[in-house]
Protein backbone atom coordinates (compact mmCIF):
# COMPACT_ATOMS: atom_id res chain seq x y z
CA UNK A 1 0.00 0.00 0.00
CA UNK A 2 1.41 3.22 -1.07
CA UNK A 3 0.96 5.50 2.23
CA UNK A 4 1.62 8.78 0.24
CA UNK A 5 -1.01 8.10 -2.12
CA UNK A 6 -3.39 7.00 1.00
CA UNK A 7 -2.85 10.20 2.85
CA UNK A 8 -3.17 12.07 -0.32
CA UNK A 9 -6.69 10.52 -0.99
CA UNK A 10 -8.10 10.84 2.34
CA UNK A 11 -7.02 14.73 2.48
CA UNK A 12 -8.31 15.32 -0.77
CA UNK A 13 -11.75 13.73 1.08
CA UNK A 14 -11.50 16.32 4.34
CA UNK A 15 -11.21 19.42 1.49
CA UNK A 16 -14.22 18.07 -0.65
CA UNK A 17 -16.38 17.58 2.50
CA UNK A 18 -15.77 21.14 3.59
CA UNK A 19 -16.98 22.53 0.17
CA UNK A 20 -20.85 21.55 2.07
CA UNK A 21 -20.38 24.33 5.17
CA UNK A 22 -18.80 25.95 2.80
CA UNK A 23 -21.33 26.24 0.06
CA UNK A 24 -23.91 26.62 3.40
CA UNK A 25 -21.93 29.92 3.78
CA UNK A 26 -22.16 31.05 -0.03
CA UNK A 27 -25.96 30.59 -0.39
CA UNK A 28 -26.54 31.43 3.07
CA UNK A 29 -25.34 35.30 2.27
CA UNK A 30 -27.19 35.07 -1.38
CA UNK A 31 -30.62 34.93 0.61
CA UNK A 32 -32.80 37.09 2.73
CA UNK A 33 -31.96 37.19 6.87
CA UNK A 34 -35.08 35.68 7.44
CA UNK A 35 -33.84 32.85 5.35
CA UNK A 36 -30.32 32.05 6.35
CA UNK A 37 -31.02 29.56 8.70
CA UNK A 38 -33.41 27.43 6.54
CA UNK A 39 -30.79 27.78 3.58
CA UNK A 40 -27.70 26.64 5.45
CA UNK A 41 -29.67 23.81 6.74
CA UNK A 42 -30.65 22.49 3.66
CA UNK A 43 -26.95 22.13 3.09
CA UNK A 44 -26.27 20.31 6.65
CA UNK A 45 -29.33 17.75 6.47
CA UNK A 46 -27.59 16.86 3.06
CA UNK A 47 -24.48 16.14 4.77
CA UNK A 48 -26.26 14.34 7.13
CA UNK A 49 -28.76 11.80 4.78
CA UNK A 50 -26.17 11.25 2.05
CA UNK A 51 -23.51 10.49 4.65
CA UNK A 52 -25.64 7.97 6.04
CA UNK A 53 -27.62 6.37 2.80
CA UNK A 54 -23.73 6.23 1.05
CA UNK A 55 -22.38 4.09 3.75
CA UNK A 56 -25.92 1.84 3.81
CA UNK A 57 -26.04 0.87 -0.08
CA UNK A 58 -24.97 4.28 -1.69
CA UNK A 59 -21.00 3.03 -2.79
CA UNK A 60 -22.71 -0.43 -3.43
CA UNK A 61 -25.02 1.12 -6.39
CA UNK A 62 -22.54 3.82 -7.92
CA UNK A 63 -19.49 1.27 -7.93
CA UNK A 64 -20.72 -2.33 -8.65
CA UNK A 65 -17.64 -3.32 -10.21
CA UNK A 66 -18.19 -6.11 -12.54
CA UNK A 67 -16.60 -7.09 -15.89
CA UNK A 68 -17.34 -5.17 -19.40
CA UNK A 69 -19.67 -3.11 -19.63
CA UNK A 70 -21.74 -2.66 -16.10
CA UNK A 71 -25.90 -2.47 -16.31
CA UNK A 72 -27.17 1.40 -16.05
CA UNK A 73 -28.63 0.61 -12.50
CA UNK A 74 -26.56 -2.21 -10.72
CA UNK A 75 -26.04 -3.26 -7.27
CA UNK A 76 -22.94 -4.92 -5.57
CA UNK A 77 -24.85 -6.70 -2.78
CA UNK A 78 -21.29 -7.73 -0.91
CA UNK A 79 -20.64 -3.85 -0.64
CA UNK A 80 -24.05 -3.38 1.12
CA UNK A 81 -23.10 -1.21 4.74
CA UNK A 82 -19.33 -1.57 3.08
CA UNK A 83 -19.04 -5.08 4.23
CA UNK A 84 -17.04 -6.04 1.29
CA UNK A 85 -14.74 -2.41 1.67
CA UNK A 86 -12.97 -3.57 4.89
CA UNK A 87 -9.80 -5.27 3.79
CA UNK A 88 -7.40 -3.94 0.92
CA UNK A 89 -6.64 -6.33 -1.64
CA UNK A 90 -2.34 -7.16 -1.66
CA UNK A 91 -0.70 -4.58 -4.19
CA UNK A 92 -3.88 -2.10 -3.63
CA UNK A 93 -2.44 1.26 -3.64
CA UNK A 94 -4.79 2.94 -1.10
CA UNK A 95 -7.58 1.28 1.17
CA UNK A 96 -10.88 0.73 -0.28
CA UNK A 97 -12.50 2.77 2.63
CA UNK A 98 -10.36 5.98 1.62
CA UNK A 99 -11.93 5.60 -2.51
CA UNK A 100 -15.69 5.41 -0.56
CA UNK A 101 -14.76 8.34 1.47
CA UNK A 102 -13.44 10.72 -1.28
CA UNK A 103 -16.71 9.92 -3.34
CA UNK A 104 -19.15 10.13 -0.61
CA UNK A 105 -18.35 13.71 -0.28
CA UNK A 106 -18.87 13.83 -4.08
CA UNK A 107 -22.44 12.85 -3.14
CA UNK A 108 -22.84 15.02 -0.40
CA UNK A 109 -22.15 18.02 -2.47
CA UNK A 110 -23.99 17.31 -5.45
CA UNK A 111 -27.33 17.03 -3.03
CA UNK A 112 -26.54 20.20 -1.44
CA UNK A 113 -26.22 22.38 -4.95
CA UNK A 114 -29.71 21.33 -5.56
CA UNK A 115 -31.09 23.14 -2.54
CA UNK A 116 -30.47 26.68 -4.28
CA UNK A 117 -32.85 26.87 -6.75
CA UNK A 118 -35.51 26.53 -4.19
CA UNK A 119 -34.32 29.30 -1.15
CA UNK A 120 -36.98 30.48 0.99
CA UNK A 121 -40.25 28.61 0.36
CA UNK A 122 -39.15 25.03 0.82
CA UNK A 123 -40.11 22.73 3.70
CA UNK A 124 -36.97 21.38 5.44
CA UNK A 125 -38.74 17.80 5.72
CA UNK A 126 -39.88 17.67 1.98
CA UNK A 127 -36.25 18.43 1.11
CA UNK A 128 -35.00 16.01 2.98
CA UNK A 129 -37.15 13.44 1.12
CA UNK A 130 -36.71 14.87 -2.41
CA UNK A 131 -32.92 14.29 -1.08
CA UNK A 132 -33.15 10.82 0.10
CA UNK A 133 -34.65 9.68 -3.32
CA UNK A 134 -32.73 11.60 -5.87
CA UNK A 135 -29.82 10.48 -4.13
CA UNK A 136 -30.45 6.90 -4.87
CA UNK A 137 -31.94 7.25 -7.58
CA UNK A 138 -30.55 9.66 -9.96
CA UNK A 139 -26.82 10.25 -8.02
CA UNK A 140 -25.87 7.35 -7.01
CA UNK A 141 -26.52 5.50 -10.39
CA UNK A 142 -25.18 8.26 -12.17
CA UNK A 143 -22.31 8.11 -10.65
CA UNK A 144 -21.97 4.81 -11.50
CA UNK A 145 -22.14 5.55 -15.60
CA UNK A 146 -19.47 8.24 -14.88
CA UNK A 147 -17.13 6.93 -12.04
CA UNK A 148 -16.78 3.05 -11.88
CA UNK A 149 -14.27 1.97 -14.27
CA UNK A 150 -11.43 -0.13 -13.65
CA UNK A 151 -8.36 -0.51 -16.11
CA UNK A 152 -6.83 -3.52 -17.07
CA UNK A 153 -2.63 -4.31 -16.89
CA UNK A 154 -1.96 -2.51 -20.53
CA UNK A 155 -4.30 0.03 -19.74
CA UNK A 156 -7.39 -0.27 -21.38
CA UNK A 157 -10.76 0.00 -19.83
CA UNK A 158 -11.82 -3.65 -17.80
CA UNK A 159 -15.60 -2.69 -16.76
CA UNK A 160 -16.91 0.36 -16.52
CA UNK A 161 -20.04 2.41 -16.71
CA UNK A 162 -21.91 3.57 -20.29
CA UNK A 163 -20.65 7.13 -20.23
CA UNK A 164 -17.07 5.52 -19.85
CA UNK A 165 -16.64 2.25 -21.44
CA UNK A 166 -19.97 1.99 -23.47
CA UNK A 167 -19.58 4.68 -25.58
CA UNK A 168 -15.96 3.94 -26.03
CA UNK A 169 -16.86 0.69 -27.17
CA UNK A 170 -19.49 2.23 -29.70
CA UNK A 171 -17.27 5.35 -30.68
CA UNK A 172 -13.32 4.39 -29.95
CA UNK A 173 -13.56 7.20 -27.25
CA UNK A 174 -15.24 7.57 -24.07
CA UNK A 175 -16.43 10.71 -22.68
CA UNK A 176 -13.84 12.81 -20.71
CA UNK A 177 -15.29 13.77 -17.13
CA UNK A 178 -12.76 13.85 -14.62
CA UNK A 179 -14.42 15.42 -11.44
CA UNK A 180 -17.83 15.55 -12.45
CA UNK A 181 -19.11 18.08 -14.42
CA UNK A 182 -21.76 15.41 -16.05
CA UNK A 183 -22.66 13.77 -12.36
CA UNK A 184 -22.12 16.35 -10.56
CA UNK A 185 -23.17 19.95 -12.13
CA UNK A 186 -25.05 18.86 -14.97
CA UNK A 187 -26.62 16.62 -12.93
CA UNK A 188 -27.86 19.05 -9.84
CA UNK A 189 -28.48 22.00 -12.20
CA UNK A 190 -30.84 19.79 -13.92
CA UNK A 191 -32.60 18.80 -10.86
CA UNK A 192 -32.65 22.44 -9.60
CA UNK A 193 -34.32 23.28 -12.67
CA UNK A 194 -37.43 21.03 -11.94
CA UNK A 195 -37.38 21.87 -8.65
CA UNK A 196 -37.86 26.03 -9.48
CA UNK A 197 -40.76 24.59 -11.93
CA UNK A 198 -42.75 22.56 -9.25
CA UNK A 199 -42.42 24.56 -6.70
CA UNK A 200 -43.04 27.97 -8.88
CA UNK A 201 -42.13 31.59 -8.50
CA UNK A 202 -41.09 33.09 -4.93
CA UNK A 203 -44.09 35.92 -3.99
CA UNK A 204 -43.04 39.38 -5.74
CA UNK A 205 -40.67 37.73 -7.53
CA UNK A 206 -38.64 40.20 -10.04
CA UNK A 207 -35.18 41.40 -11.20
CA UNK A 208 -33.93 43.56 -7.96
CA UNK A 209 -36.46 42.76 -5.21
CA UNK A 210 -34.55 39.84 -3.52
CA UNK A 211 -31.18 40.43 -2.32
CA UNK A 212 -27.97 39.14 -0.89
CA UNK A 213 -28.19 39.47 2.79
CA UNK A 214 -24.72 39.33 3.87
CA UNK A 215 -21.81 39.50 0.77
CA UNK A 216 -19.39 38.38 3.34
CA UNK A 217 -20.95 35.26 3.45
CA UNK A 218 -21.00 35.19 0.40
CA UNK A 219 -17.28 35.96 -0.35
CA UNK A 220 -16.08 33.38 2.52
CA UNK A 221 -18.80 30.44 1.52
CA UNK A 222 -16.72 30.97 -2.14
CA UNK A 223 -13.44 31.00 -0.68
CA UNK A 224 -14.03 27.86 1.00
CA UNK A 225 -15.47 26.19 -2.17
CA UNK A 226 -12.34 27.17 -3.93
CA UNK A 227 -10.06 25.70 -1.39
CA UNK A 228 -12.37 22.50 -1.09
CA UNK A 229 -12.33 21.92 -4.90
CA UNK A 230 -8.12 21.17 -5.25
CA UNK A 231 -9.12 17.98 -3.64
CA UNK A 232 -12.10 18.21 -5.81
CA UNK A 233 -10.12 18.03 -9.20
CA UNK A 234 -6.73 17.03 -8.33
CA UNK A 235 -8.08 14.58 -5.73
CA UNK A 236 -9.77 12.49 -8.64
CA UNK A 237 -6.42 11.40 -10.41
CA UNK A 238 -6.33 9.36 -7.01
CA UNK A 239 -2.30 9.91 -6.61
CA UNK A 240 -0.20 12.45 -6.18
CA UNK A 241 1.45 13.08 -9.93
CA UNK A 242 2.00 14.78 -12.69
CA UNK A 243 -1.75 14.72 -13.55
CA UNK A 244 -2.97 15.79 -10.52
CA UNK A 245 -0.67 18.88 -10.44
CA UNK A 246 -1.90 20.14 -13.67
CA UNK A 247 -5.55 19.68 -12.41
CA UNK A 248 -4.48 21.98 -8.99
CA UNK A 249 -2.93 24.33 -11.91
CA UNK A 250 -6.01 24.68 -13.97
CA UNK A 251 -8.40 24.69 -10.68
CA UNK A 252 -6.05 28.25 -10.07
CA UNK A 253 -6.46 29.44 -13.60
CA UNK A 254 -9.88 29.06 -14.68
CA UNK A 255 -11.62 29.77 -11.86
CA UNK A 256 -9.22 33.65 -11.96
CA UNK A 257 -10.18 34.12 -15.47
CA UNK A 258 -14.17 33.60 -14.15
CA UNK A 259 -14.08 36.14 -12.11
CA UNK A 260 -12.57 38.43 -13.80
CA UNK A 261 -14.91 37.87 -16.63
CA UNK A 262 -17.71 37.89 -14.76
CA UNK A 263 -16.75 41.43 -13.16
CA UNK A 264 -16.61 43.19 -16.44
CA UNK A 265 -20.02 41.79 -17.92
CA UNK A 266 -20.90 43.39 -14.48
CA UNK A 267 -19.15 46.35 -15.19
CA UNK A 268 -20.43 46.99 -18.65
CA UNK A 269 -23.85 45.74 -18.08
CA UNK A 270 -24.86 47.70 -14.43
CA UNK A 271 -21.93 49.97 -14.25
CA UNK A 272 -20.28 48.39 -11.12
CA UNK A 273 -18.85 45.38 -10.46
CA UNK A 274 -19.82 43.58 -7.17
CA UNK A 275 -18.33 40.99 -5.09
CA UNK A 276 -21.14 38.85 -4.98
CA UNK A 277 -20.32 38.78 -9.06
CA UNK A 278 -16.50 37.92 -7.98
CA UNK A 279 -17.91 35.55 -5.74
CA UNK A 280 -20.04 33.61 -8.38
CA UNK A 281 -17.61 34.13 -11.17
CA UNK A 282 -15.03 32.18 -9.21
CA UNK A 283 -17.80 29.58 -8.57
CA UNK A 284 -18.47 29.69 -12.38
CA UNK A 285 -15.09 28.97 -12.98
CA UNK A 286 -14.88 25.89 -10.76
CA UNK A 287 -17.96 24.57 -12.29
CA UNK A 288 -16.38 24.94 -15.77
CA UNK A 289 -12.98 23.51 -15.00
CA UNK A 290 -14.26 20.10 -13.34
CA UNK A 291 -14.96 17.81 -16.28
CA UNK A 292 -11.86 19.47 -17.93
CA UNK A 293 -9.13 20.03 -15.34
CA UNK A 294 -6.87 17.17 -16.47
CA UNK A 295 -7.54 17.07 -20.30
CA UNK A 296 -6.95 21.45 -20.95
CA UNK A 297 -3.46 23.02 -21.32
CA UNK A 298 -3.36 25.72 -18.90
CA UNK A 299 -3.96 28.36 -21.41
CA UNK A 300 -6.90 27.02 -22.50
CA UNK A 301 -8.38 26.27 -19.31
CA UNK A 302 -7.81 30.38 -19.35
CA UNK A 303 -9.95 30.56 -22.50
CA UNK A 304 -12.97 28.32 -20.67
CA UNK A 305 -12.46 30.47 -17.28
CA UNK A 306 -13.38 33.75 -19.26
CA UNK A 307 -16.06 32.15 -21.31
CA UNK A 308 -17.41 30.43 -18.40
CA UNK A 309 -17.76 33.25 -16.17
CA UNK A 310 -18.77 35.79 -19.33
CA UNK A 311 -21.45 33.54 -20.12
CA UNK A 312 -22.75 32.08 -16.44
CA UNK A 313 -22.91 36.07 -16.15
CA UNK A 314 -25.22 36.41 -19.02
CA UNK A 315 -27.17 33.22 -18.06
CA UNK A 316 -28.51 33.41 -14.62
CA UNK A 317 -30.57 36.52 -15.90
CA UNK A 318 -32.31 34.72 -18.46
CA UNK A 319 -35.09 33.15 -15.44
CA UNK A 320 -36.64 36.37 -15.63
CA UNK A 321 -37.25 36.25 -18.92
CA UNK A 322 -38.27 33.09 -19.16
CA UNK A 323 -40.38 32.85 -16.01
CA UNK A 324 -38.65 30.31 -13.72
CA UNK A 325 -37.31 31.26 -10.43
CA UNK A 326 -34.06 29.61 -9.79
CA UNK A 327 -33.29 31.66 -6.39
CA UNK A 328 -29.43 31.55 -6.46
CA UNK A 329 -28.76 30.43 -9.81
CA UNK A 330 -28.07 27.01 -9.59
CA UNK A 331 -29.10 26.72 -13.57
CA UNK A 332 -27.46 29.66 -14.61
CA UNK A 333 -23.51 28.64 -12.97
CA UNK A 334 -23.84 24.86 -12.81
CA UNK A 335 -26.18 23.88 -15.03
CA UNK A 336 -24.49 25.80 -18.00
CA UNK A 337 -21.22 25.58 -16.35
CA UNK A 338 -21.08 22.02 -16.43
CA UNK A 339 -22.45 22.46 -19.74
CA UNK A 340 -19.70 24.61 -20.95
CA UNK A 341 -16.96 22.76 -19.61
CA UNK A 342 -17.69 19.27 -20.79
CA UNK A 343 -18.55 20.56 -24.03
CA UNK A 344 -15.53 22.48 -24.17
CA UNK A 345 -13.54 18.83 -24.18
CA UNK A 346 -14.87 18.08 -27.60
CA UNK A 347 -13.02 21.12 -28.76
CA UNK A 348 -9.83 21.43 -26.72
CA UNK A 349 -9.35 18.00 -25.49
CA UNK A 350 -5.61 17.11 -25.37
CA UNK A 351 -4.98 15.22 -28.02
CA UNK A 352 -8.64 14.39 -28.53
CA UNK A 353 -10.26 17.64 -28.93
CA UNK A 354 -11.78 18.89 -32.34
CA UNK A 355 -8.96 21.64 -32.46
CA UNK A 356 -5.76 19.28 -31.46
CA UNK A 357 -6.32 16.29 -33.36
CA UNK A 358 -9.46 15.09 -32.88
CA UNK A 359 -12.33 14.25 -35.71
CA UNK A 360 -15.19 15.27 -33.70
CA UNK A 361 -15.83 12.43 -31.91
CA UNK A 362 -15.00 13.61 -28.83
CA UNK A 363 -17.49 16.21 -28.75
CA UNK A 364 -20.15 13.56 -30.30
CA UNK A 365 -19.66 11.66 -27.16
CA UNK A 366 -19.13 14.62 -24.56
CA UNK A 367 -22.67 15.73 -26.13
CA UNK A 368 -24.43 12.32 -25.75
CA UNK A 369 -22.97 12.21 -22.16
CA UNK A 370 -24.36 15.80 -20.93
CA UNK A 371 -27.62 15.24 -22.24
CA UNK A 372 -28.27 11.76 -21.22
CA UNK A 373 -27.79 12.77 -17.86
CA UNK A 374 -29.55 16.65 -18.18
CA UNK A 375 -32.85 15.02 -19.28
CA UNK A 376 -32.63 11.65 -16.71
CA UNK A 377 -32.43 14.07 -13.79
CA UNK A 378 -34.69 16.66 -15.06
CA UNK A 379 -37.43 14.27 -15.51
CA UNK A 380 -36.77 12.06 -12.47
CA UNK A 381 -36.58 15.34 -9.94
CA UNK A 382 -39.48 16.75 -11.47
CA UNK A 383 -41.59 13.39 -11.08
CA UNK A 384 -40.17 13.06 -7.33
CA UNK A 385 -40.87 17.32 -6.50
CA UNK A 386 -44.29 16.78 -8.15
CA UNK A 387 -45.31 13.51 -5.82
CA UNK A 388 -44.08 15.48 -3.16
CA UNK A 389 -46.13 18.55 -3.70
CA UNK A 390 -49.02 16.95 -4.14
CA UNK A 391 -48.94 14.71 -0.90
CA UNK A 392 -47.25 16.14 1.87
CA UNK A 393 -46.44 19.40 0.81
CA UNK A 394 -42.68 21.15 -0.55
CA UNK A 395 -43.42 24.43 -0.78
CA UNK A 396 -44.63 26.27 2.46
CA UNK A 397 -47.38 28.79 2.38
CA UNK A 398 -47.34 32.44 0.94
CA UNK A 399 -47.39 34.15 4.67
CA UNK A 400 -44.67 31.83 6.13
CA UNK A 401 -42.44 32.75 3.25
CA UNK A 402 -42.89 36.67 3.56
CA UNK A 403 -42.22 36.30 7.42
CA UNK A 404 -39.35 34.20 6.84
CA UNK A 405 -39.12 30.38 7.20
CA UNK A 406 -36.21 30.18 9.70
CA UNK A 407 -39.17 30.69 12.69
CA UNK A 408 -41.74 28.05 10.95
CA UNK A 409 -39.31 25.60 10.01
CA UNK A 410 -36.18 25.25 12.69
CA UNK A 411 -37.49 28.08 15.83
CA UNK A 412 -34.56 29.84 15.35
CA UNK A 413 -33.39 33.10 14.02
CA UNK A 414 -30.12 33.94 12.05
CA UNK A 415 -29.59 37.59 13.43
CA UNK A 416 -30.65 38.13 17.67
CA UNK A 417 -29.27 41.50 17.85
CA UNK A 418 -31.63 42.36 21.19
CA UNK A 419 -32.33 39.37 23.56
CA UNK A 420 -35.80 40.21 24.03
CA UNK A 421 -35.84 37.50 26.69
CA UNK A 422 -33.11 39.37 28.68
Amino acid sequence: MDQGNTAFLLISAAFVLLMTPGLAFFYGGLVKAKSVISMMMMSFGALGLIGVLWVIYGYAIAFPGSEGLVAPWAIDWANIGLTGALETPEGAAYPPLAFVAFQATFAIITVALISGAIADRAKFGSWMIFAGIWASIVYFPVASWVFNFGLAEDGSFAYGGWITYGLQSVFGLGAIDFAGGTAVHINAGAAALALALVLGKRVGFQKGVNVPHNPPFVLLGAGLLWFGWFGFNAGSELAADGTAALAFVNTIAAPSAALLAWLVVEKVRDGKPTSVGAASGAVAGLVAITPACASLQPIWAIVLGLLAGAVCAIAVDLKFKLGFDDSLDVVGIHLVGGLMGTLYLGFFANGTGLFLGGDGTQLLVQAIAAFSVLIYSFVLAFAIAFLIEKTIGFRVKNEDEIAGIDSVMHGEEGYVLVDTKA
